[in-house]
């Protein structure tokens, strides 16, 4: 977990995973970031959840099934990867990722990082 002298910026991802680029975007620049050595974290919520969901395939419209993207953050740096829980249980996302962290994204949650920005 960050605390507040490490200044983590925290990205949200609320699009869904196909169909609508600012999720996409927003990786992107989570992965630009963190490859400068910015402490950053991504939070997934609203329809963001469904990055999440296991067993995707984007071949059948044309485009790269995003858990490749996922399980490159690390390697890029990125620090830490949650998950609201509502959304999760609104979206039917019972098991993300392992190294995804389920919270309750809620005011205390965003006081823990720097700067939250959604794309």
């Amino acid at each position: 977990m960050s605390d507040a002298t490490t200044k983590t910026l925290l990205i949200v991802i609320d699009s869904p995973p196909y169909g609508d680029w600012r999720g996409r975007e927003a990786l992107d620049m989570a992965f630009s970031l963190a490859a400068f050595d910015q402490p950053v974290a991504l939070l997934f919520r609203g329809e963001g959840v469904n990055w999440l969901r296991p067993g995707q395939d984007g071949a059948s419209i044309n485009q790269k099934t995003v858990s490749r993207n996922l399980g490159a953050a690390r390697m890029f740096g990125v620090s830490e990867l949650f998950a609201d829980t509502a959304s999760l249980a609104r979206f039917g996302v019972e098991r993300p990722q392992p190294e995804v962290e389920p919270v309750v994204a809620d005011a205390a949650f965003y006081t823990r990082f720097q700067e939250v920005i959604q794309p």
